[in-house]
């Protein structure tokens, strides 16, 4: 369709949020119309994290460079804002609580770093975004590294904390015994993430994962976990309904 377009007939579109969501992508919206029609004007009627319905932005410019953007655009600014969405609902689900939404790297190739940008745009907070930022220990490093003991003492030392997975309290008092900074407690019911809490009494941070939806979100808040990481923030998250028009 962009080729029926006269190459030089400007145009001016509208970027419609057609549900209710919170705004996230609109930087890179415009980057992808920018890197086709660097004179274009976008004009912001919202900013990254509002919570909105309706118009977002106004962009003028080349028209058929508009309309060749339109698909990538579109689909960025849909899926982050979405990301972004679903991370608010949690955020507000555990209100008043003390506890923190966390992202995981369960992220779509490509897209980490705008998914994360996401997730803090809505009000979450990022875990790691590799290797590098942060250690942790799972279930398959133990069985290789030498337990709970000796895989910490390996990991010490690199200025970074040291998370370790725990599925069982005793798992949660080896990993505190060898210092480690954070506990992933792992799937574990109510009752257990309550002793588990307990028994830290504030000596290292505790994260909570695995299987927390919305339903359940606040009640495992409640238990006094410091952390609660949610995979379904990104590699779940429902795009929403956007869109381009000419007025």
């Amino acid at each position: 369709m962009s080729r029926s377009c006269p190459r030089t007939r400007s145009s001016r579109r509208f970027l419609l949020l057609k549900e209710e969501g919170v705004v996230c992508g609109l930087d890179i919206a415009e980057a992808v119309f920018r890197e086709l029609d660097p004179s274009v004007e976008f004009e912001r009627r919202a900013a990254d994290g509002d919570v909105t319905l309706g118009e977002v932005a106004r962009v003028a410019g080349n028209a058929r460079a508009l309309l060749t953007g339109e698909r990538t655009a579109l689909n960025l600014l849909a899926r982050l804002s979405g990301v972004a969405t679903s991370t608010r609902r949690y955020v507000d689900a555990v209100a008043g609580t003390g506890a923190t939404i966390l992202d995981t790297r369960k992220t779509t190739p490509g897209l980490r770093a705008l998914e994360k940008l996401a997730v803090r745009c809505g009000g979450g907070t990022n875990h790691r975004f590799g290797l590098y930022d942060g250690i942790l220990i799972k279930d398959n490093h133990l069985r290789l590294g030498g337990g709970i003991a000796e895989s910490v003492r390996r990991a010490q030392g690199n200025d970074v904390a040291v998370e370790v997975e725990c599925e069982t309290l005793d798992d949660v008092r080896d990993a505190l015994e060898a210092g480690a900074d954070i506990l992933l407690l792992d799937n574990m019911t109510l009752p257990q993430l309550n002793a588990a809490v307990l028994f830290v009494d504030r000596r290292a941070k505790t994260e909570a994962s695995g299987g927390v939806t919305l339903d359940t979100v606040r009640e495992v808040a409640q238990t006094g976990v410091d952390f609660i990481s949610i995979g379904a923030l990104t590699h779940s998250a429902r795009s929403l309904d956007v869109s381009m028009e000419v007025r």
